[in-house]
């Protein structure tokens, strides 16, 4: 069912409004009643054109803005931990709020907020890693990101989103031993 909304958007109309075009133009003498054919047949292939994908650009020039005005990784404070902390990754593993066992001495949590609703949707989400003991947030990571703004249909939606990952908070904030 997909396959054959694509196929009558993305042919069909365009077919049917070249078709109406040609049948028009050649039903006329005047060259001015032809430039207008061929202006409302240009016209009517760009609004096709935007039904079908200008919310969407528009919606990632609004993320692109977002994410060189406030994305990325900011670190407020750097911690050195020994070198049994990490795994062989590299990773320290900090839990999220909600899992965080007494033990634990750091832990991240995760906010996500609509910039737009609807369809398309910009989403920014913020990521922010928190010291237990005093409160005080180490770094945090922003990311904005859209989705949706497409054609109806059975198939998965397209998305967009930056800065690019992975934004590496864990391993801006967390230094091995002695590193620098």
């Amino acid at each position: 069912m997909s396959l054959l909304l694509v196929l009558f958007y993305f042919i069909g109309i365009p077919a049917l409004v070249i078709a109406a075009t040609v049948w028009l133009w050649r039903k006329t003498d005047s060259s001015l009643a032809r430039g207008l054919v061929m202006a409302g047949a240009m016209a009517t292939l760009a609004g096709l054109l935007w039904l079908a994908q200008g919310e969407k650009w528009l919606a990632d020039r609004q993320v692109r803005e977002l994410c060189a005005k406030d994305g990325g990784v900011r670190v407020y404070e750097t911690v050195r931990l020994p070198a049994e902390r990490f795994d062989k990754w590299g990773n320290v593993n900090i839990p999220n709020k909600q899992y965080v066992k007494p033990t634990d001495e750091y832990y991240f949590e995760s906010d996500d907020q609509y910039v737009q609703r609807g369809n398309p949707k910009i989403l920014r989400m913020t990521t922010r890693m928190i010291r237990r003991s005093d409160g005080k947030i180490l770094g945090e990571s922003i990311r904005y990101a859209r989705s949706g703004g497409d054609l109806p249909g059975s198939w998965h939606g397209t998305s967009f989103g930056c800065p690019k990952l992975p934004m590496n908070l864990e391993s801006s904030i967390f230094l091995k031993g002695n590193e620098e």
